[in-house]
């Protein structure tokens, strides 16, 4: 069965735009499109689409307040399709922080598409239709007998890795970081674009201080250094006799990504930093379930996020498979072991 399309933009040029790169895959198939909120809302009830491509920039009703009515009425993966504004980044970034899965990147040029984006779109779809919103909260669970815990109280320093429904789960998981929270280093696949404009979100919603990474920076408490993406990857490296620094290292792609989790996780692994944690949440693939399984070698504490509150569980089950996670959590708990406050399991 093919995957359902309803797409949601104001222009009809763009609308043709989006049905024309999408009309080739055999798997595909766009079944409406719509103009504005109203319009949208109505085709949603009536085709009941897999998945929603939304203009986040639109009259009337905007796709932001848009994308919340479809989360509270109807959960249905939605890609975001942002315009080159920086109101349209800011916007786009809410969006993903709010239930949004993914988000695709307009041309520079006003008014169209990339021209060659090596079947980025489709492939969007494609995880966006594997996407479920029936999340539950059960209780943490050990799954590893023979790694011992390094963290009885906080962690030293905190490595996070994230895909497909990250920027959501980020949010959550960060309320709950103060200002004196370990140095932790995030990569979260996204496009180059929109991580600066992801991290302003994330700094509004936590205590601590969101920053987008740069190269040489000596890490702080208090302080979350996330990856601005591009064609570097986001690794720690040491810094002195007592410290450690980011490096934003160019380099092939690594478990199909850059920046990788994988290339943070085996970075922070191969320097067997004390009282570590490595948390993997939801995303699509496998990236970084073997770079939690180097850091678990090396002695750091590693959690990956449950099923039950995942957006897509291919990350953390891929860890979980490999023997990499020490802790199977649900989201809303994930804080509370990375910062020693859970109890025991």
């Amino acid at each position: 069965m093919s995957i359902s399309v309803l797409i949601v933009d104001d222009s009809a040029t763009m609308r043709a735009l989006l049905q024309a790169r999408l009309s080739n895959e055999p798997d595909i198939s766009v079944v409406g499109s719509a103009c504005n909120a109203t319009e949208a809302r109505q085709l949603m009830k009536l085709l009941d689409p897999d998945v929603v491509t939304l203009d986040i920039e639109m009259p009337g009703m905007d796709g932001l307040s848009f994308l919340q009515k479809i989360m509270e009425l109807r959960p249905t993966p939605v890609i975001i399709v942002s315009g080159s504004t920086r109101e349209g980044d800011t916007a786009t970034a809410r969006a993903l922080a709010h239930g949004a899965v993914s988000c695709y990147a307009k041309s520079d040029r006003a008014g169209g598409l990339p021209e060659n984006d090596q079947g980025k779109l489709a492939q969007l779809v494609r995880e966006a239709a594997k996407v479920r919103f029936d999340k539950r909260w059960p209780v943490s669970k050990r799954v590893r007998k023979d790694v011992a815990a390094t963290a009885n109280g906080s962690a030293k320093l905190l490595a996070i890795g994230s895909s497909t429904g990250g920027v959501e789960a980020l949010r959550i998981l960060l309320r709950k970081f103060g200002p004196q929270c370990p140095p932790t280093l995030v990569v979260q696949h996204v496009n180059a674009r929109f991580a600066p404009a992801i991290a302003e979100s994330l700094d509004a919603a936590s205590e601590a201080k969101v920053v987008l990474a740069e190269s040489d920076i000596k890490v702080q408490p208090g302080h979350v250094y996330f990856a601005p993406g591009g064609d570097k990857h986001l690794m720690l490296a040491p810094s002195g006799e007592d410290g450690y620094r980011t490096v934003l290292r160019p380099g092939e792609l690594v478990s199909g990504h850059r920046p990788s989790v994988d290339a943070l996780f085996h970075s922070v692994a191969r320097l067997e930093v004390p009282n570590t944690t490595g948390i993997l949440l939801t995303g699509m693939g496998n990236d970084g379930a073997l770079g939690l399984l180097a850091m678990a070698r090396a002695g750091a504490r590693t959690i990956a996020q449950d099923e039950q509150s995942c957006v897509v569980f291919g990350m953390p089950r891929a860890a979980i498979d490999l023997g990499a996670a020490e802790i199977v959590a649900p989201l809303e708990q994930i804080a509370d072991h990375a910062l020693g406050e859970a109890t025991p399991a």
